[in-house]
């Protein structure tokens, strides 16, 4: 496989042309931290900071989930920039209050809030005691700024800050904590039919399924139905275990982080530690081999033998890589996007047989390699991990792994195109298609239509650039 790989010089070279980052494989902390918040019953995310960070974040949400979505902004101005913004909090959060009427109130920083050096805990507790009565919603608060991290590091930063608040202890009760960390609504959906299926409570920390992929209304709604109750939240301390996604949330370095033993949270890892509620973290089960591994834990709650359905499910599967086998072996893939989120599509393109030659992420854990490694069935296998990704340095070596097809968000279709290649994509953003938040990613179901959806990409990109073109396969 070492043939494959080309002289790195050239990675250093382009490296050392330019000084700034140019198109980032990341989006905003705040960004994921809204998520989180969108995922709570009755919640409003306000952000701490200027109205371009809401602005953009709410572009970026409605482009994807192609729903409405309401973010409050403290709106910093040159004035609240300079003498800081505690005005435009309390001002803010006083019209937040009175005009949504939310249970919770999830606020965010911004980097120039936290540059600034705005003490978010002080300006809280100066607000309560303007509500003498505290008859105020539930409010929490989490430190997003962007030269601290990613979105996926706002999310689980948030995600912590949430639990954190709002959990509390007691008897031991019979359910499961849930954090799936941040996938697609279809995914949350089929995550909670499982639980269903197994008969086993459960308390799942965020939960947007319906918040930002809802039906029809019939007249504007300001806080979507849906969502992860507070007390429900609270009950997560009494949990009987919980299950994360993910071998690199809570391990990793914060991307930026000045100390360098920083490390993002893990919700699950706080409350084992606080709690004693027994945290299995595990990879995220995009195919076969992790969806068993999540299968055996939830089987072991359940006490009960795995669905009839399930196991048909699994099988149909093992069926259609059969069949679809001698299409994607041996192709070569390039792979970007949340750290974990690439560790498992890696693991199941190993599966199927598909070579990675290039993995990315805009996240800096330092874990992206170790993990990959990992779950590499050959272990002479190159494949090129970079964290701190800028798709500029993507696209100008993609060419030379002589790739046959692109996986990731929307953000990467500049790679593909002059390839000519096709782009699967996957994840958040995908700005350029209906149904992004809708595709599958995660469990059986979700492995069968990413292939599906991979192979017939393969084969309809043969078929178009075959000399006589071919109508039976």
């Amino acid at each position: 496989m070492k043939d494959l790989i080309p002289d790195t010089s050239t990675i250093k070279k382009t490296q050392e042309h330019f000084a700034s980052t140019r198109n980032a494989c990341k989006l905003c902390a705040p960004l994921g931290a809204s998520i989180v918040y969108k995922g709570i019953k009755g919640c409003i995310p306000l952000i701490h900071g200027s109205q371009g960070c809401s602005t953009y974040i709410r572009r970026y949400l409605i482009s994807h989930y192609k729903e409405p979505v309401d973010i409050a902004s403290t709106n910093f101005s040159e004035e609240a920039t300079v003498f800081g913004g505690g005005k435009n909090f309390t001002v803010g959060m006083a019209n937040v209050i009175s005009q949504y009427k939310p249970e919770m109130v999830g606020i965010s920083t911004t980097c120039l809030s936290e540059t600034i050096g705005e003490d978010l805990p002080q300006l809280l507790h100066e607000f309560k005691k303007s509500y003498p009565n505290n008859d105020l919603p539930v409010l929490v608060h989490a430190s997003t700024p962007s030269y601290q991290g990613s979105h996926i590091d706002g999310f689980h930063t948030t995600v912590n800050a949430v639990v954190k608040t709002i959990a509390k202890g007691g008897m031991p009760q019979d359910h499961l904590n849930l954090f799936p960390g941040f996938v697609s609504t279809q995914d949350l959906r089929n995550l909670k039919k499982l639980m269903d299926d197994f008969g086993l409570a459960y308390r799942m920390i965020p939960d947007y399924s319906e918040t930002l992929d809802n039906p029809t209304w019939k007249e504007y709604t300001r806080i979507p139905a849906g969502g992860v109750s507070v007390n429900e939240i609270a009950s997560s301390g009494t949990a009987t275990a919980s299950i994360e996604f993910g071998t690199i949330l809570g391990q990793g370095l914060l991307t930026g982080n000045m100390d360098k033993n920083a490390k993002a949270p893990s919700a699950g890892k706080y409350l084992e530690d606080t709690f004693s509620v027994k945290n299995h973290r595990m990879r995220m089960p995009v195919g076969i081999k992790a969806t068993d591994q999540f299968i055996d834990i939830l089987k072991k709650y359940a006490g009960v033998e795995v669905p009839e359905e399930l196991t048909k499910e699994r099988g149909r599967l093992i069926d259609a890589l059969v069949d679809g086998h001698k299409y994607v072996f041996g192709k070569k893939a390039i792979v970007y996007g949340e750290e974990d989120f690439v560790v498992g599509l890696v693991a199941f393109l190993e599966e199927i047989g598909i070579d990675t030659v290039i993995c990315a992420t805009g996240g800096e854990s330092r874990r992206l390699k170790p993990e990959i490694d990992a779950v590499k069935t050959d272990p002479e296998k190159e494949i090129l991990c970079l964290e701190g990704a800028d798709f500029e340095d993507i696209a100008e070596i993609a060419g030379e792994y002589k790739p046959d097809i692109v996986i990731g968000h929307s953000k990467g279709y500049h790679v593909s195109r002059p390839l000519k290649i096709p782009l699967v994509r996957v994840g958040f953003p995908i700005h350029d298609r209906v149904g992004g938040q809708r595709l599958q990613h995660l469990f059986y179901t979700g492995a069968q239509d990413l292939f599906d959806r991979i192979t017939n990409a393969i084969i309809e990109h043969t078929q178009d650039n075959s000399p006589v073109g071919y109508k039976y396969m």
